[in-house]
Protein backbone atom coordinates (compact mmCIF):
# COMPACT_ATOMS: atom_id res chain seq x y z
CA UNK A 1 0.00 0.00 0.00
CA UNK A 2 3.13 2.33 0.45
CA UNK A 3 5.73 2.28 -1.77
CA UNK A 4 9.32 4.27 -1.34
CA UNK A 5 11.28 4.59 -4.54
CA UNK A 6 15.24 5.65 -3.60
CA UNK A 7 17.82 7.20 -6.10
CA UNK A 8 20.91 9.22 -6.15
CA UNK A 9 23.58 6.50 -5.34
CA UNK A 10 26.73 5.89 -6.55
CA UNK A 11 30.88 5.64 -6.52
CA UNK A 12 32.35 9.07 -5.44
CA UNK A 13 35.74 9.98 -3.98
CA UNK A 14 36.50 10.71 -0.75
CA UNK A 15 35.61 14.35 0.10
CA UNK A 16 32.93 14.04 -2.64
CA UNK A 17 29.15 14.94 -2.09
CA UNK A 18 25.99 13.09 -3.94
CA UNK A 19 22.48 13.63 -2.93
CA UNK A 20 20.01 10.25 -1.69
CA UNK A 21 16.21 10.75 -2.88
CA UNK A 22 13.36 8.84 -1.25
CA UNK A 23 9.77 9.63 -2.29
CA UNK A 24 6.77 7.30 -0.93
CA UNK A 25 3.55 6.74 -2.94
CA UNK A 26 0.52 5.05 -2.17
CA UNK A 27 -2.81 5.08 0.17
CA UNK A 28 -1.01 7.61 2.68
CA UNK A 29 -3.00 9.81 4.86
CA UNK A 30 0.31 11.26 6.53
CA UNK A 31 3.59 10.89 6.83
CA UNK A 32 5.16 11.73 10.35
CA UNK A 33 8.94 10.93 10.66
CA UNK A 34 11.10 9.94 8.11
CA UNK A 35 14.82 8.76 7.78
CA UNK A 36 17.96 7.11 6.53
CA UNK A 37 19.47 4.30 7.57
CA UNK A 38 22.18 2.79 6.03
CA UNK A 39 24.00 -1.13 6.48
CA UNK A 40 27.86 -2.37 5.71
CA UNK A 41 29.12 -5.88 4.78
CA UNK A 42 29.32 -7.44 8.22
CA UNK A 43 27.29 -4.82 10.03
CA UNK A 44 24.09 -4.06 11.74
CA UNK A 45 21.70 -1.22 9.85
CA UNK A 46 22.33 2.10 11.88
CA UNK A 47 20.17 5.15 11.87
CA UNK A 48 21.97 7.92 9.75
CA UNK A 49 19.40 10.77 10.30
CA UNK A 50 15.97 11.71 10.99
CA UNK A 51 12.97 14.30 10.57
CA UNK A 52 10.39 14.76 11.99
CA UNK A 53 6.97 16.05 10.61
CA UNK A 54 7.91 18.94 12.51
CA UNK A 55 11.20 19.20 10.76
CA UNK A 56 13.21 18.40 13.81
CA UNK A 57 16.22 16.29 12.92
CA UNK A 58 18.60 13.64 14.58
CA UNK A 59 22.05 12.69 13.44
CA UNK A 60 24.61 10.13 13.69
CA UNK A 61 27.34 11.02 15.52
CA UNK A 62 29.87 9.87 12.63
CA UNK A 63 27.72 12.40 10.37
CA UNK A 64 27.33 15.26 12.29
CA UNK A 65 28.37 18.38 10.29
CA UNK A 66 28.88 16.48 6.72
CA UNK A 67 25.06 14.85 6.27
CA UNK A 68 21.77 17.00 6.15
CA UNK A 69 18.32 15.67 5.62
CA UNK A 70 15.50 17.37 4.34
CA UNK A 71 12.04 16.84 3.53
CA UNK A 72 9.51 18.13 1.16
CA UNK A 73 5.96 17.17 2.39
CA UNK A 74 4.00 18.43 -0.66
CA UNK A 75 6.52 15.65 -2.77
CA UNK A 76 5.80 12.89 0.45
CA UNK A 77 10.18 13.15 -0.30
CA UNK A 78 12.93 13.08 1.89
CA UNK A 79 16.38 13.77 1.52
CA UNK A 80 20.24 13.20 2.24
CA UNK A 81 22.68 15.72 0.93
CA UNK A 82 25.96 14.04 1.95
CA UNK A 83 29.28 16.11 2.12
CA UNK A 84 32.91 14.83 2.60
CA UNK A 85 32.04 11.48 1.91
CA UNK A 86 34.82 8.96 3.58
CA UNK A 87 35.04 5.70 2.70
CA UNK A 88 33.64 4.68 6.36
CA UNK A 89 30.64 5.74 4.93
CA UNK A 90 30.21 3.14 2.21
CA UNK A 91 27.16 1.43 2.41
CA UNK A 92 24.10 0.57 1.20
CA UNK A 93 21.52 3.18 2.36
CA UNK A 94 17.63 2.54 3.25
CA UNK A 95 15.04 5.49 3.58
CA UNK A 96 12.50 4.33 6.22
CA UNK A 97 8.76 6.37 6.83
CA UNK A 98 5.86 5.71 8.92
CA UNK A 99 2.66 7.68 9.44
CA UNK A 100 -0.72 6.56 8.52
CA UNK A 101 -2.59 5.03 6.13
CA UNK A 102 -6.10 6.10 4.19
CA UNK A 103 -8.09 3.52 4.55
CA UNK A 104 -8.39 2.71 8.08
CA UNK A 105 -5.87 5.46 9.46
CA UNK A 106 -3.52 2.60 10.70
CA UNK A 107 -0.22 2.96 11.35
CA UNK A 108 2.56 1.98 8.83
CA UNK A 109 6.32 1.94 8.49
CA UNK A 110 7.82 0.92 5.22
CA UNK A 111 11.52 0.70 3.65
CA UNK A 112 12.76 1.72 0.63
CA UNK A 113 14.59 -1.34 -1.53
CA UNK A 114 18.27 0.33 -0.75
CA UNK A 115 20.60 2.46 -2.66
CA UNK A 116 24.67 1.55 -2.64
CA UNK A 117 27.10 4.58 -1.75
CA UNK A 118 30.31 3.42 -2.49
CA UNK A 119 33.43 6.09 -1.22
CA UNK A 120 36.65 5.57 -2.96
CA UNK A 121 39.65 6.76 -0.62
Amino acid sequence: QVQLVESGGGLVQAGGSLRLSCAASGSISRINNMGWYRQAPGKQRELVAAITSDHSTNYADSVKGRFTISRDNAKSTVYLQMNSLKPEDTAVYYCNVDGRLKSDYRRFTSWGQGTQVTVSS
